[in-house]
């Protein structure tokens, strides 16, 4: 599978990411055996960048994954995210959340220099390895932590940053970026820090594509690589605009439903998978390194690379500028992916 370097950084990662929040039980419960299954399928068809954090399943996500691979060579990539800490839950249950299965822990938000090396030693041993290759600083936005966004901010950029900045250096990780599903807070790290990637979660998708304006020329001149997850925008890009799709992690709206079936029209004309199409996309803009999209099953991960080669051409993407569903700046996907 074709590889694109982070940043500038010798770090080279597929164009499709396996990311974990699904099989940290977001939406539904997964079995632990099927979640090893699909993590090993996808290994074994060829992709070498996988994500997780501490927030999925309340750290069930990075067991999983660390099982899945328990014996098998380090062979792939892997970042994770810091910024969370997991405290034993004092009712002895765990948390409400997206997550339908979680692991009897709290969150504890901590950006601080001491938090993030902590966050960093309990995610190599939830894993069970000995190391990680990228770490995101993860939600530093208004959406996790309202009107105290800019005490969020100082403290992380006053401490935490710092902690990365160190963790890079001394070659205990390859690369250090920020993970969010805010475009603008993203270029304010990118003015403030010397970051590798920023992984931007359903905002660089075909329903989207506001980072052009701002966040993408900021990074194109800094040398900071995006990985463009959430591509299915929470499902509505996969499943196509059925009743009570999901968009944004909630039920689509009117507007967003009948935009996707727009969407659908071009891609039938073209005999173009919705799914396809929704992989590839972002993939067209050079700063993109991969995307990165969460599979439960080895049938999903089969799906996802299957649709990973399937030749779009480029009159799909003209049609879809034409009739105002992308924007005219938006920068066309290769003809076909390498698979």
């Amino acid at each position: 599978m074709e590889k694109r370097r982070i940043g500038r950084t010798g770090l080279e990662v597929t164009v499709l990411g396996f990311g974990c929040g699904p099989i940290g039980g977001l939406f539904d419960k997964v079995p632990d055996e099927q979640a090893h299954q699909a993590v090993r399928a996808a290994r074994d068809g060829g992709v070498t960048y996988f994500d997780v954090a501490p927030f999925y399943g309340t750290g069930l996500a990075e067991h999983r994954l660390g099982e899945a691979f328990r014996g098998r060579p380090k062979d792939f990539v892997l970042s994770t995210k810091v910024g969370r800490l997991l405290k034993p839950a004092t009712s002895g249950r765990p948390q409400e959340s997206m997550f339908r299965e979680t692991l009897p822990f709290e969150i504890v938000y901590d950006y601080s220099y001491d938090g993030i090396m902590r966050s960093v030693d309990d995610s190599c041993q939830r894993l069970g390895m000995a190391a990680v290759d990228m770490l995101y600083i993860h939600d530093v936005n208004r959406r996790w932590h309202g009107d105290a966004i800019d005490d969020r901010f100082r403290e992380v950029m006053e401490g935490g940053y710092r902690a990365l900045e160190k963790l890079r250096a001394d070659g205990a990780v390859k690369a250090i970026g920020v993970g969010v599903n805010d475009p603008d807070i993203l270029v304010r790290f990118a003015e403030t820090g010397d970051f590798d990637c920023f992984m931007l979660a359903g905002r660089y998708t075909l329903l989207e594509q506001t980072p052009l304006e701002k966040l993408f020329p900021v990074c194109e001149k800094r040398d900071i690589s995006i990985v463009a997850a959430g591509p299915f925008n929470s499902g509505i890009l996969a499943t196509g605009a059925k009743p009570r799709a999901r968009y944004f992690y909630a039920d689509a709206t009117p507007e967003i439903l009948n935009k996707t079936r727009h969407i659908e029209k071009v891609c039938a004309l073209h005999d173009v998978p919705l799914a396809a199409a929704a992989l590839q996309f972002a993939l067209g803009h050079p700063i993109v390194a991969s995307v990165a999209t969460g599979m439960v099953s080895p049938q999903e991960v089969g799906e996802n690379l299957h649709h990973m080669k399937h030749a779009i051409p480029e009159d799909f993407w003209l049609e879809l500028k034409q009739e105002g569903l992308l924007r005219q700046d938006t920068p066309l996907p290769r003809m076909a992916r390498a698979g």
